[in-house]
């Protein structure tokens, strides 16, 4: 052997040394035959149980002419090591033969979990590389112990130990046994921000998805390191200041240290904000022939003068384009520039509009729906094989799949097509569940304590529906409801719903009566833009009232048996005799007044919704809803504003006409306080001969002024023997400034808000029935005692007295909203300023619950 073959060869031994923690050695004892006289055929091989013969002589190629020189046999050694299948390999040479002796890796009989309780073992053997009945090889048993170590880590564990043991087993086989001492949960101890100059730390982390560690952590998850998390917290930050204005912004680190005795890791932002830009013009080129740019005007969301906004730009670049490709322009590519004026603070936009590169879609391959219909994902592909490639519309379709909600994670990429001008979309998804199970809880000053449980499916039989049961039960309301939606009505971006409700409204200390309604209610939904949205529906439902009986009985009482007339003035003036008046201001010598008020009635209206029965309303109906909100659940900027009308006449029992209008905006001012000013009013007009019942009327309290009770404002009735039910009123408005601030002493993590506002409203023009004619001889239900009595006259049955005026109701208060880990709960204390004779008052009220 010469010189430079014994460098080599003892240079592969270093390297085959330390990359394996097992040592191979080899042994080439060649003796005096040339090496390069061996052939693959004259390899000898020993030591191999498992693996043929012909499998390991295979590693070896030999050069030209079929022979082996010292090259060849060492990248044939290095071969067989990478293999992972030998725990040592030796070569050498006896009798002008190479032999290669192995030493065969065992087989894994049986691979377990010890110590793991925060993760199941079925999750861990997934993510493993080592199987049962595999091959044992220290570098993948190293590899595995890695990563579940980094799975762990992923779940806020940074304290886990892995310690793999390998235990011999007869017959060359081994347990693997993964001990794992799984450690504390290594939370985020604080969250700070260096260069916020134009917002506080206290709002940009509402803008992030990672949260320091409280005493409520346990119930959600944010306090948890995760590296993945704080950088796409990263992006939420620049994406909030590219929407303010801020073109230069660069958030430049997000930097982490774990800090040994608080036991938690600490996370720092730094950012360069930059200026605050305006929009100075808005301009179009159009390098396309005969293609105007300026008639994409229309499209565009960036207005002059307004603060310059990246996700308006990227909504604007989005509809241009999707609108030229209808315009005949499919290749046309839009392209937003921005030229910066620094002393002004002010951009420029220009849109350029050029003839982008003729390339088609060859095919779209879905991978990983293992549940999801194919049909289910491309159909929120505004694009199909063979149409040409338009990236606004695949980013599009990837919004929307990612707004669907049925997947973990969906990434739409290209690959070359079959030509230069083919593409191919690959869509890559990961399935998660869409199931959900419920048990809800809550109580409020005004519907008490309340449960619900309910299952519902996002994703029914993996075709895209939705379906939900619920039911509710406490102690003024119960009920169920079913409900179904198919969101692609015949194949269009439709969505028909279905809705199978009952509902029962008990009697409580707000009203007398109780209500029962029973009804079924489809709709249709449109999307006309992703900020608006139109809804038509059908309703149709059966409702009733329910009296406990000693409000319904007109029963005599004993106090007051019946007298005989005297209209002298000292019995007029006489409880008796006052109870004996009537509507009119006339004595009522039948005793109707007494019989029908001494032990409290409920008003006549009441009563004759409870003799007429069950009434049947079928109407038809439709919403616009206009949605601007940075966030609904917890809004800072933004306007909200619903308009609904319907029609009632479609058959059933009632018509009417029915508006309503409710419109919040929302407006960040200055440390992190937020203004809301909200607006609503509505009107109820009589359709037709029928007139308008009692429980068509609007019913306002709290949701109308805070500081009254449920149905405390407005019209009622004031006979003051009986129930004084509100009669409700078919014009109402309101209106409401409210201030809501943060509690900057607390942590950002606890939820708490305060609240400061002032309300004022109004509801009146009562119109349903006042009086209940009769004739002759009538027993007539809820009104007379169970006897035949000849009312005044043939004329009707205690008119009614209420007292309607159109008063302004006012009223100021402080509030307290948590956003707490049990569901949104609010608090507040409201004292009425001005107020009618008859309204009644609660200040304190509280509402909230959550799912659990």
């Amino acid at each position: 052997m010469n010189v430079g073959m014994r460098v080599r060869g003892s240079l592969l031994a270093a390297l085959v040394m330390f990359a394996m923690p097992a040592a191979v050695t080899l042994v080439a004892a060649l003796g005096s035959s040339p090496v390069h006289a061996q052939t693959v055929s004259s390899i000898q091989v020993e030591g191999n149980r498992r693996v043929e013969v012909e499998t390991i002589r295979s590693y070896f190629k030999p050069g030209p002419g079929g022979h082996l020189d010292q090259a060849h046999i060492d990248d044939g050694l290095k071969a067989l090591i990478e293999t992972g299948l030998f725990q040592d390999v030796r070569i050498s040479q006896a009798g002008g033969r190479l032999i290669v002796t192995v030493v065969e890796n065992p087989v894994i009989g049986r691979i377990a979990f010890e110590g793991n309780k925060k993760i199941k073992d079925e999750q861990l053997s997934s993510e493993i590389q080592s199987k049962p009945r595999g091959t044992l090889s220290r570098p993948m048993v190293q590899s595995d112990a890695q990563r579940i170590a980094e799975i762990y880590r992923r779940s806020g564990r940074y304290d886990v130990r892995i310690n793999p043991e390998i235990i011999e087993q007869p017959n060359n086989r081994v347990d693997l046994i993964f001990t794992i001492t799984e450690g504390a949960k290594t939370g985020v101890k604080s969250v700070e921000f260096i260069g916020n100059n134009a917002y506080s730390s206290y709002r940009l982390k509402d803008i992030i998805k990672t949260h320091e560690s409280n005493l409520l952590s346990f119930l959600g998850g944010g306090d948890v390191y995760d590296p993945d998390r704080v950088e796409a917290d990263r992006d939420l930050i620049r994406r909030y200041y590219l929407k303010h204005g801020f073109a230069d912004v660069q958030v430049v680190a997000a930097l982490t240290e774990y800090d040994p005795e608080r036991k938690g890791f600490l996370v720092t932002f730094k950012i360069e904000e930059g200026q605050q830009y305006r929009v100075a013009s808005v301009n179009f080129q159009s390098s396309i022939a005969n293609f105007d740019g300026n008639a994409l005007r229309s499209n565009s969301r960036v207005n002059v003068g307004s603060l310059y906004n990246a996700e308006l730009l990227e909504k604007s670049v989005e509809e241009m384009q999707i609108e030229a490709s209808r315009r005949g322009y499919a290749f046309a590519i839009v392209r937003p520039r921005g030229d910066r004026n620094f002393e002004a603070h002010t951009v420029t936009i220009t849109f350029a509009i050029d003839e982008g590169p003729r390339t088609y879609i060859e095919r779209i391959n879905l991978r990983g729906n293992t549940r999801t219909r194919d049909y289910v994902i491309r159909r929120e592909f505004d694009v199909s094989e063979g149409d040409a490639y338009n990236r606004a519309l695949v980013d599009r379709a990837e919004r929307r799949l990612k707004n669907l909600d049925f997947f973990k994670s969906v990434k739409i990429t290209t690959e070359p097509g079959s030509s230069s001008d083919r593409v191919i979309l690959i869509v890559d998804l990961e399935e998660k569940s869409t199931g959900d199970f419920s048990v809800s809880g809550g109580y409020s000053t005004t519907d008490g304590a309340l449960a619900e449980v309910s299952i519902s499916e996002r994703n029914f039989l993996g075709r895209g529906l939705f379906a939900k049961a619920s039911v509710t039960y406490g102690q003024y309301a119960r009920g169920y409801s079913l409900s179904f939606v198919e969101p692609y009505l015949l194949d269009y971006r439709v969505a028909l719903g279905l809705d199978l409700f009952q509902r029962q409204q008990l009697a409580n200390q707000y009203i007398s009566y109780g209500t029962s309604t029973l009804g079924f209610s489809p709709r249709l939904g449109f999307a006309l833009r992703e900020d608006l949205s139109l809804q038509l529906r059908y309703s149709i439902y059966q409702q009733k009232i329910t009296l406990p009986f000693a409000l319904a009985n007109c029963n005599n009482n004993p106090t007051y048996p019946f007298l005989p007339f005297d209209p002298t003035p000292a019995f007029a003036n006489t409880p008796t005799g006052q109870a004996l008046i009537a509507a009119n201001g006339t004595v009522d010598p039948s005793g109707i007044g007494l019989w029908c008020f001494s032990d409290g009635e409920a008003s006549l209206p009441v009563r004759k919704e409870l003799a007429s029965g069950s009434t049947i309303t079928s109407a038809i109906g439709y919403s616009l809803n206009y949605n601007t909100l940075d966030n609904n659940k917890n809004p800072t900027d933004g306007l909200l504003i619903d308009f609904r009308q319907d029609f009632a006449g479609v058959g059933g029992d009632v018509s009417y006409l029915k508006t309503a209008f409710d419109a919040k905006y929302y407006t960040p001012l200055v440390a992190d306080i937020v203004g809301l000013i909200h607006v609503q009013g509505g009107i109820l007009n009589q359709i037709g001969n029928n007139g308008l019942r009692m429980l068509d009327q609007f019913q306002m309290g709290p949701n109308l002024v805070r500081g009254f009770a449920p149905n405390g404002i407005g019209p009622r009735d004031i006979n003051p023997f009986g129930t004084m039910d509100a009669l409700g009123g078919t014009k109402y408005w309101g209106a409401s400034y409210e201030l809501q601030m943060p509690f900057w002493f607390l942590p950002k993590e606890v939820g708490l808000k305060g609240a400061v506002y002032a309300d004022a409203g109004s509801l009146w023009d009562y119109q349903g029935p006042t009086n209940w004619a009769q004739t002759g001889e009538v027993n007539v239900p809820g009104c007379v005692p169970p006897r035949t009595v000849i009312p005044i006259n043939a004329g009707t049955c205690l008119g009614l007295q209420y007292n309607g005026a159109n008063v302004i109701r006012s009223a100021v208060g402080v509030g307290l909203i948590w956003a707490s880990p049990f569901g949104p709960l609010r608090f507040d204390y409201a004292i009425p300023i001005t107020k009618g004779a008859n309204d009644r008052v609660q200040q304190f009220k509280f509402g909230g619950g959550t799912s659990f």
